[in-house]
């Protein structure tokens, strides 16, 4: 060690240890002195501390490692290896950046999450593929990609070994590894043996995990599964080996445990049907399941789990009978555990007759329920001479019971791991193997015992092979690079291992003590006192116990309880149990019992034979005869064997290894607790290897790598040339002791600490540079700021003096201007005083006299009305008085009354209450009631007569009163008229004088008006000016208003535009993805074809015997191809079946015969246009005919019946056409269920024969329509000269010309041919010799008309009309047909509305959404196919046009020519001379840009234009597409010649050809691209000389008059289209796999600006180096590789919108694979690396710019690689940063920009890391996000490709051919 005082200095950071944290770190706050016994430190908390050091050893305490290294991904990289830094790079990794796996040099260290995480995706399997595993941050699936590597590298087997407590996760590592061999190397059959590897997982954890206290599903066995792998390295097949099963657990589980899963599973599945036989209830109801009391296991539906695990039964090929039986014994367990025994005294025990659950038992085992109750109760004692049956007691015959079940679960266990290695056994020779391990991890309890010291046996043996390995890697790297090894002293557990296994170990011991008689736990323990007390330091005696024994393991001591060893070591079960057993009619448990004697594993291990691997086992020769002893070996003795042999497996391999760690004991997610994690660190390993490492050099670097890190320690005179001479003389001059570094041969060897001691000079010398930079930056900014500031106060001193200066001018006029004014105001304020004053006292004098007056007025009144008051009050007073002394009477007269009355009263009673006076009073009651009744009547009567009379008087009374204050009121009235006439006078003055104050009153109030009127006016101007500021207030608010209405209207309209535009992008998204599916479906298309032609060849070669004679070509082959899809796979057989037996053709496409249909309607449409032409020609020859005279009409007559005739001819055989076809639709329509269309078949005979027969017919009409214009020329000429001849001249000239008997035979051409029918052969006699006399040279008229020949004309006249008759009956026919087609189309259409029905039937049960869903993609997908066949309808129309046009320019040039050549004929032509038909000679033609070929040099243009071609001298020297030109002028001239089957054959042999060339040569870029760019030529030109107008919008003139003419090629131009979307995929491929291994190099790891982000120190698993060597792919590598694709495809005269697409997938390409990369590296996300990047990036838009690719989205591509570079260099802090994040990375997913701020490292010790509540943040605000969790880019996503139309400005006939294309043969047309 360099001197403690250079590193123990202030401020320095070390660790001490804690009793709750296990480490705490401290810091030191006083250098430390040699002697020093207290280090002065001071906690994280602030709390200070006083640290003593051991007296003794005066050790200090380890230092800490610099926060730059930690949260390294390999723990070897630290400087400080020790436990402390281990235990805290650990956590903060596993805490802070939520990374679960961490490398320990060879070691990948897994830590149990509890939690599941997005990592193990097919596409991080993928981004793992083929990576090294230093270059990737830790994972399982780099363990794995290793150990795949290395068995492919090196040829050697492989072992990944799976270790660590229960609950570590181990399975699942186990289960991740065997996936990544499952989806990486496939497999090598259509077995799907890789789903079946992963397929045994679920069953082995179902009868093998169950829930323990740490683990809800913890292996309880270990096991070692070998996957097998072919040459080629793909899997073949699996097997597997188990170990020590833990049979306890069958009939007991502790508390908060289970029994393995499958027994609650098949509780949980009792409902089923087929389980009801079993009579299983629930989980509580059986002893075996519910000891632990916790049957339910949160989370996990047992029902789900055996579905699960019988699935995977099935796909291993376990029948459903087999797993019925297994359940069953499973399900007789459980009953066996519920049977209870009785004590029938102290020595013996009984089952109760008809025990239930014993009864189901032997009723489930097929075994008699006597005999299985007899020797559960009862044993069989063999001695000598004699067999004794012993009764045992109930606790022997409990444990004989559990000793049963657990035999028999161990035995169904073996059975299954056989069962599923037979499953994954392959007949293919096995090449190599991966074994993976998944064994149980060191375990200490409270309680150990047999399970527990075998498990930490085999943690022992596994140990001290892991030790051993490290060891010879470490001797391995020093003898590699010519380093002094020096032996390392590491922990050697061999003295443990022969502490147990020796001979008299305690294994040894074990069995001995088996072997007694009366062998028991204690006499054991004792025998191993003494042996290995006093002998033996790693063994112990506890001190309180004689039945125990401790051992000190590696990595901890163990005290292991005697109790139960004998026992479990021995795993007796009873015999007679068995026999019983093996007696049962049940075949299953026979089969299980079969091989007893043989079983070598009755503890649950597997036989070890099973395994597959490279050691020789020779066979027993005498395996009967140990037989027995082999059944008699113990458990330890077994375990001990499968585990040498497993020792020696590993040995055999290369081992590979996965430390799993758990975190905690309460699976909590995130969770460390850190005593924990030690204990498992020492016990797994981890440390010693630290320690191993340690020891030695552990820190290591390349000479590159040390330059670039620590170049700031050196000056320019020590950087040399030679880095290793560099790199030497600066650490001579760094670390002063030569000990502290080796020089390798590459690399420098650093003992532990002085990587630190480095950092810490290079963080010294980069902050003494800080601060020297920092001081002269903020020198200079402090004097920019002080003159800055100086010329501020300097120009702010002048404004201010000059301010000041005018406020005193200001203040001095306007103090004397306020003198003034002060002067005249005081003036005016006392002399308006004054005036008021004055005014003031007289309205006083005024105001007080009048109110003096009113006073006196006032008081003379009050006492006038006082005397009045007084009279009143006194009259009042005497009236009151009276009043009360008269009420005062009649009261007390009342009250004599009263007391008279009551007397009376009281008498009257005494009365009542004697007997005689109520019997007088009743006598004549009832008469004095009726009397009173009567009197009550009569007083009603008159109560009616008064009230009455009351009425009529109040009536008349208020009458007169009404009439006396009538006159009342005129009297008082007359009163007041006197008193007014009195008192007028009096009125008047007082008017008088009232109208006076009224004057004075009216002044005063005008004056009042007139100022509030100017007040008024003051109020209303104020007023005015008010509305007017408020009419422009409302004036701008107006426009405001109008200004938001257009903001707001502008902005709905920019809304509108941006939904419309989301609309059109969300359609064309759609497209895509349509366009995408498509392509994929294509992709599986060729990929099919590909694999078919590959089993194709390869039956082929395994045949291998082709039979001899010719190869005969079925003659209908070309129609099977007819104008319909193209199908490789038909033409690929037809190539392969050369040479050998005839291959039947495929089935024939009904697409063929609505080829036909639509062929034959277009002779039918052609014929119409030709009768058409032949009408209106015949109208106007009888226009001209109408003209001449009505002699002529006679002779005329005959040859128009002729004419009509031939026309009615053709109409018949038109209609025969129609005949024929719908011949063809009832033989194809009667046997297209049978399938009977194939080459060969009825139907297919008769569309061949009825195609052939039309074809024929047409050129026969077409000649007859040529001959009937010819004639109607002729006759027109002989018209002209009627007047010439003599009478009968006409007549003779015209018969002349009908005599030729050519013309004549020409002319009944069609009949003859029609003459099948017996109508055609009535007469043929009458014609035949009619012809023979018109065929005489000088016929004689008269005799004609004489023999009665003219009338033989009439006849043939008649019977052509009784034709013409039928064939309209005919017609009549054909037309009944067609109504008969209609209503097939009618009920075709009905039952189309019924499926419509049908479907929305459907759909109404759907929900709304997904209802909508469902008919909007109906009504589109019926839209779509509307508007296909309107759009082929209308291209038929337009076709039909052109057609139409064609024909009719070329007949009118025909018959212009034969005009002329008719005016040529002299007009005195005599009779003797034979008229000819007119023969018209075709004119020399220029080049027509068409090239001819022979049939038979078909092969040659494809294999010197396709197969052979070099498209290299083809891109320099011709043109570009010059081959597809070459190839659409060969089928130009096929269309032209109206050659089906050549243009079928050519198209189908160019296709095939590139086909061809492609699989043969598909790696080359060139190549693809030469065809890409030939292909889409060809698809061009067949687009713009299609005749379409939408192609021929930019044509020439000589282009348009080159289309094709006869076929319409739109199917195949589809096929093209097909074959270029594989070709261009094909270029992508190959592209990428160019691109491929330069993008992580190119992109992330090369430096392109040169010293921004330095090497930090790695492990042992070293990375790719980011310095350029000469094998290095740099930037400059990937643009110089764009360019060279750019260049080629612009030789090739790839369109540039195909360049575009091309481009921008390369660009994607790029992007998602550094993205990936980057996701998956934590040493590449730092600042520095994201200037490298965005630097990067820059240079490719540099290079879009260049080559004018800027729009073609490949800049868009980059959006996330970019986004990803700015995350890493933008602040990372405040709330404000995480809003600006979130913000700005739109293009990444929520998980992404997590994952990069977790691996966020900080290169330089300035940098920070960022804090796990700013990641919180960014998770919070963001989880509003709606986007896939995939946490990485899709790499395999390829863009849907289009082909937009392009047309070519080159003219065909301009093209010239060169010799060099060995296209001779093609002749020019």
């Amino acid at each position: 060690m360099m001197a403690a005082s250079e590193l123990y200095t202030k401020y320095a950071r070390v660790w001490i240890p804690d009793v709750e944290e296990v480490w705490k770190s401290a810091e030191l706050t006083k250098d430390y002195r040699q002697g020093d016994g207290v280090l002065q430190l001071q906690l994280e908390d602030g709390k200070e501390l006083e640290y003593k050091l051991d007296p003794k050893t005066n050790n200090l305490p380890h230092l800490r490692n610099p926060d730059i290294l930690v949260g390294e991904n390999d723990l070897t990289a630290l400087s400080y290896l020790h436990e402390p830094a281990v235990l805290h790079n650990l956590k903060v990794r596993f805490i802070d950046s939520k990374l679960i796996y961490t490398y320990c040099g060879i070691v990948l260290v897994a830590i149990n999450p509890y939690e599941t995480l997005p990592i193990y995706g097919t596409d991080i399997i993928y981004a793992y593929s083929g990576q090294n595993m230093g270059d990737m941050d830790p994972h399982i699936f780099a363990v794995a990609e290793e150990a795949y590597k290395q068995m492919a590298r090196d040829e050697r087997n492989q072992s990944i070994i799976v270790s660590g407590e229960s609950g570590a996760g181990k399975t699942v590592s186990a289960k991740y590894a065997m996936r990544y061999f499952a989806t990486v190397s496939g497999s090598a059959s259509e077995a799907n043996v890789e789903e079946k590897v992963l397929a045994s997982n679920p069953i082995m954890e179902s009868i093998g995990n169950a829930k323990t206290t740490r683990n809800d599903n913890s292996s309880r066995f270990g096991k070692y599964i070998e996957i097998g792998f072919d040459k080629k390295y793909r899997i073949i097949g699996a097997n597997m080996r188990t170990y020590l099963l833990e049979k306890s657990r069958v009939v007991f589980q502790a508390d908060e445990e289970r029994n393995y899963h499958i027994f609650y599973q098949l509780c949980a599945s009792a409902h089923l049907p087929e389980f009801k036989a079993l009579k299983l209830g629930k989980a509580n109801d059986f002893h075996y399941t519910k000891q632990g009391r916790n049957p339910v296991i949160d989370g996990v539906d047992d029902a789900k789990e055996m579905s699960t695990t019988r699935n995977a039964f099935t796909l291993l090929g376990v029948n459903e009978s087999y797993q019925l039986g297994l359940f069953q014994i499973l399900a007789s367990i459980l009953h066996l555990g519920n049977v209870e025994v009785n004590d029938r005294d102290s020595d013996s025990s009984i089952i109760p007759p008809n025990n239930g659950h014993l009864s189901v038992f032997c009723e489930l085992m097929g075994v008699t329920y006597q005999d299985m109750s007899h020797w559960l109760c009862h044993k069989k004692l063999k001695t000598a001479t004699e067999t004794y049956i012993k009764p045992i007691p109930k606790l022997q015959a409990i444990n004989a019971r559990d000793a049963l079940a657990k035999h028999i679960y161990a035995k169904l266990f073996n059975w299954i791991v056989d069962h599923v290695n037979k499953a994954l056994h392959s007949t293919v020779k096995q090449h190599s193997f991966i074994g993976v391990l998944d064994i149980y991890g060191f375990e200490t309890f409270e309680i150990n015992s047999f399970e527990q010291f075998c498990i930490n046996y085999a943690n022992e043996k596994l140990q001290q092979q892991f030790n051993m390995h490290v060891f010879k890697l470490e001797q391995e790297e020093y003898m590699k690079e010519q380093i002094p090894w020096t032996l390392i002293d590491f922990y050697d557990n061999q003295p443990c291992i022969n502490l147990i296994e020796a001979k008299m170990g305690i294994l040894d011991l074990l069995d001995e003590e088996c072997k007694m008689p009366k062998g028991s736990d204690d006499s054991w323990a004792q025998k191993l006192y003494n042996t290995h007390l006093k002998t033996c330091a790693l063994f112990e005696k506890p001190r309180m116990s004689n039945k125990a024994f401790i051992i000190q393991h590696f990595a901890d001591k163990v005290e292991y309880q005697c109790d139960g060893f004998l026992e479990k070591n021995k795993d007796t079960v009873n015999e007679e149990q068995i026999h019983v057993l093996k007696a049962s009619k049940f075949d299953l448990l026979v089969e299980l019992f079969r091989d007893e004697e043989k079983a070598t594993s009755p503890t649950g291990a597997a036989p070890a034979t099973g395994g597959r691997t490279r050691l020789s086992v020779k066979p027993d020769k005498n395996k009967a005869g140990q037989a027995s002893k082999e059944h008699k070996k113990t458990v330890g003795l077994q375990f001990r064997n499968s585990l040498q042999l497993l020792m020696e497996t590993l040995n055999a391999t290369t081992p590979h290894y996965v430390r799993c760690i758990k975190p905690n004991d309460h699976k909590y997610a995130f969770t460390f607790d850190p005593k924990r994690a030690v204990q498992q660190l020492r016990a797994c390993g981890v440390l010693e290897t630290i320690r191993i490492s340690a020891a030695g050099f552990p820190s290591r670097w390349t000479y590159q790598e040390f330059f670039s890190r620590y170049r700031v320690l050196m000056k320019q005179k020590d950087v040399l040339t030679d880095r290793k001479m560099t790199c030497k003389n600066v650490l001579e001059k760094l670390v002063q002791d030569p000990d502290k570094y080796q020089f390798g041969k590459t690399k420098i060897f650093f003992r532990p600490g002085q990587v630190a001691y480095l950092e810490k000079l290079r963080a010294d010398k980069l902050r003494a540079a800080c601060i020297r930079i920092q001081k002269t930056i903020r020198c200079w900014l402090a004097r920019k700021k002080y003159l800055r500031m100086k010329h501020a106060a300097t120009t702010i001193q002048r404004y201010v003096r000059g301010y000041q200066a005018r406020c005193l001018a200001k203040f001095l006029r306007r103090t004397r201007a306020a003198i003034i004014i002060q002067k005249y105001q005081r003036m005016y304020v006392q002399r308006t005083c004054y005036k008021r004053k004055q005014a003031a006292a007289l309205a006083m004098q005024c105001i007080l006299r009048a109110y003096m007056a009113r006073q006196l007025y006032k008081a003379l009144l009050r006492e006038h009305k006082a005397i009045i008051i007084q009279k009143m009050v006194r009259g009042w007073l005497a009236r009151q008085w009276f009043k009360r002394s008269l009420k005062a009477i009649v009261y007390l007269q009342c009250c004599i009354r009263r007391m008279r009355a009551k007397r009376e009263l009281k008498k009257l009673k005494i009365e009542a209450r004697s007997v005689e006076h109520f019997k007088k009073l009743n006598i004549g009651m009832e008469n004095k009631i009726m009397q009173l009744q009567r009197r009550i009547d009569d007083q009603n009567k008159e109560n009616r007569v008064l009230s009455e009379r009351l009425n009529s008087l109040e009536v008349s009374h208020a009458a007169e009163s009404e009439r006396q204050r009538v006159e009342l009121t005129r009297l008082r009235g007359a009163e007041e008229d006197a008193k007014n006439n009195a008192n007028k006078v009096t009125s008047l003055l007082e008017e008088l004088e009232r109208l006076r104050k009224d004057l004075q009153n009216t002044q005063k109030e005008k004056k009042a008006i007139e100022d509030w009127a100017r007040t008024y006016q003051d109020e209303m101007e104020q007023m005015i000016s008010e509305l007017k500021e408020q009419n422009h207030l409302l004036k701008n608010e107006k426009n405001d208003l109008n200004r938001l209405i257009q903001e707001q209207s502008q902005q709905w309209t920019e809304k509108m535009q941006r939904a419309l535009k989301e609309e059109t992008q969300q359609l064309e998204n759609d497209l895509n993805e349509e366009r995408s599916r498509y392509q994929n479906l294509l992709t599986e298309h060729l990929r099919l074809e590909e694999k078919y032609d590959d089993l194709k060849e390869e039956i082929t070669l395994a045949v291998n015997v082709p039979k001899p004679g010719h190869r005969r070509t079925d003659s209908t082959h070309s129609s099977n191809e007819s104008e319909c899809t193209y199908n490789s796979e038909f033409a690929e057989s037809e190539e392969g079946s050369r040479g050998g037996e005839d291959v039947p053709k495929a089935i024939l496409d009904m697409s063929l015969f609505l080829k036909l249909q639509k062929r034959v309607s277009e002779l039918e449409q052609e014929k119409q246009s030709l009768q058409n032409e032949l009408d209106r020609r015949e109208e106007q020859f009888q226009r001209a005919r109408a003209r001449d005279d009505e002699e002529h009409k006679k002779a005329r007559s005959a040859e128009l019946e002729y004419e009509s005739l031939k026309r009615q001819e053709l109409e018949s055989e038109n209609k025969k056409l129609k005949h024929d076809l719908n011949e063809m639709r009832q033989s194809l329509r009667g046997s297209a269920e049978a399938g009977s269309a194939a080459p060969g078949s009825p139907a297919y005979t008769v569309l061949l024969d009825q195609l052939n027969a039309s074809n024929e017919e047409l050129e026969v009409r077409k000649e007859e329509v040529l001959i009937l214009r010819s004639q109607l020329v002729s006759q027109k000429e002989a018209m002209q000269h009627k007047e010439t001849m003599t009478e009968p001249l006409p007549y003779i000239e015209d018969v002349q010309k009908l005599t030729d008997a050519k013309e004549i035979s020409q002319a009944y051409m069609g009949l003859k041919e029609t003459s099948r029918s017996p109508r055609f052969t009535r007469r043929p006699t009458e014609v035949n010799e009619l012809v023979s006399r018109l065929r005489s040279p000088f016929p004689d008229f008269h005799k004609l008309n004489e023999d009665g020949e003219l009338w033989l004309v009439y006849e043939g006249l008649k019977e052509t009309n009784r034709l013409l008759e039928s064939q309209l009956q005919a017609q009549r026919r054909s037309h009944e047909n067609e109504v008969e087609v209609l209503r097939g189309e009618l009920q075709s259409v009905k039952e189309e509305n019924n499926r419509q029905q049908q479907l929305l039937a459907q759909n109404l049960q759907l929900p709304p959404e997904a209802r909508i869903e469902a008919s909007l993609q109906h009504e589109i997908t019926r839209l779509t196919n509307e508007n296909l066949d309107l759009m082929e309808q209308l291209e038929k129309q337009d076709k039909t046009v052109r057609k139409l046009k064609k024909q009719l320019k070329v007949f009118a040039k025909k018959i212009n020519d034969l005009e002329g050549g008719q005016m040529d004929v002299s007009p005195g032509q005599t009779a003797d001379e034979p008229v000819h038909p007119v023969n018209i000679p075709r004119r020399e033609k220029d080049f027509q840009g068409m090239l001819e070929y022979k049939k038979e040099d078909e092969l040659k243009l494809v294999k010197n234009l396709i197969l052979e071609l070099k498209p290299r001298g083809v891109a320099v020297n011709l043109i570009p597409g010059l081959p597809a030109y070459i190839l659409f002028m060969c089928l130009r001239h096929a269309d032209y010649i109206n050659d089906d089957q050549k243009v079928r054959s050519l198209l189908t042999s160019v296709i095939n050809s590139i086909k061809k060339i492609l699989k043969k040569r598909g790696d080359d870029f060139e190549t693809v691209s030469f065809w890409l760019s030939n292909t889409c030529r060809f698809l061009h030109c067949l687009k713009q000389y299609s005749g379409d107008e939408q192609f021929m919008k930019h044509n020439t003139t000589k282009q348009n008059d080159h289309c094709l003419s006869n076929f319409d090629l739109a199917e195949y131009r589809q096929v093209l289209s097909d074959l270029a979307i594989q070709i261009y995929q094909q270029l992508i491929k190959c592209m990428e796999n160019i691109l491929q291994p330069m993008i992580v190099s190119g992109m992330l790891e090369h430096e392109t600006i040169q010293g921004v982000s330095g090497v930090k120190p790695t492990g042992l698993r070293k990375r790719t180096s980011s310095i350029a060597d000469e094998g290095t792919y740099t930037l400059d590598s990937i643009i110089r590789q764009l360019n060279s694709f750019h260049s080629i495809m612009c030789q090739h005269g790839t369109d540039p919108e195909l360049i575009k697409q091309v481009v921008k997938q390369q660009f994607y390409i790029i992007g998602a694979v550094t993205l990936n990369n980057l996701l998956l590296r934590k040493d590449m996300c730092s600042w520095s690396k994201g200037m490298q990047i965005r630097y990067n990036v820059s240079q490719l838009e540099e290079w879009l710019r260049d080559k004018n690719l800027m729009t073609c989205g490949a800049k868009e591509t980059l959006e996330p690689l970019i986004q990803a570079a700015q995350l890493l260099q933008v602040k990372k802090k405040t709330d404000e940063d995480a809003e600006a994040i979130c913000s700005m990375c739109n293009s990444l997913s929520t998980a992404q920009i997590v994952k990069v701020l977790n691996l966020y490292t900080p290169v330089n010790a300035f940098e920070e890391r960022v804090s796990v509540l700013f990641i919180r943040t960014i998770q919070t605000r963001l989880r509003d996000r709606k986007e896939s969790p995939q946490l990485l880019m899709d790499t395999k996503l390829i863009y849907p490709v289009t082909f937009p139309f392009n047309p070519s400005s080159l003219a065909l006939e301009t093209i010239q051919i060169p010799s060099s294309l060995n296209v001779g043969f093609l002749t020019r047309v």
